[in-house]
């Protein structure tokens, strides 16, 4: 028989609306969608706590009880892992790079001197936001969700840009969290 695949599973399974498209409309019903799939698998399943947590705020108390029925909640043991420095310098440059595009968009602001200032600050924090978080790594639970893949040699399931692009630097499989269902399907 063999060895059940491992599945490291992030929020937004349940709460991105196109990854979550084939297993409910939102998020209580693609986390509902998801048991269904997962008992009928060959897989185990994985969840940091912080990002169980996460999930929390999306789902009720009765959701909550019946997926902790169906996965492992479990923390990366950050003392043993260890990453290439390679990794880190590449995340320093980035951030760099991040907080002087945002510096230049916020002095771009400053210079502007049109009165709608409510539109000027909505654009801002908008081009803000992209510079300063697309495809980056910006939590803690991000960061956890990543390590605890690692550690178990699992696959990792999200849609986040900046998970998956970190996932590929250190060396840790992955799957877009909208391609989930298709494969709970064939893995029985």
């Amino acid at each position: 028989m063999r060895s059940p695949r491992k599945f490291v599973i992030d929020t937004s399974l349940f709460v991105n609306p196109h990854a979550r498209a084939k297993l409910g409309k939102d998020p209580k019903s693609a986390v509902l969608g998801f048991i269904k799939l997962a008992k009928k698998s060959n897989a185990e399943f994985f969840m940091p706590p912080s990002i169980f947590r996460e999930l929390r705020n999306f789902i009720s108390e009765k959701e909550a009880h019946q997926l902790e029925l169906n996965i492992k909640k479990r923390a990366p043991n950050i003392y043993a892992l260890n990453l290439p420095a390679a990794v880190l310098n590449d995340f320093i440059e980035d951030v760099r790079n991040r907080l002087n595009k945002g510096l230049r968009l916020a002095e771009e602001f400053a210079q502007d001197n049109r009165p709608e200032n409510e539109e000027k600050l909505r654009r801002l924090r908008d081009k803000y936001r992209d510079a300063m978080r697309t495809g980056l790594v910006d939590s803690k639970e991000d960061f956890e969700l990543l390590l605890l893949a690692k550690e178990l040699e699992a696959t990792l399931v999200s849609s986040d840009e900046g998970v998956l692009k970190f996932a590929d630097k250190i060396g840790c499989g992955w799957i877009n969290a909208s391609k989930m269902y298709d494969l709970l399907k064939k893995i029985k």
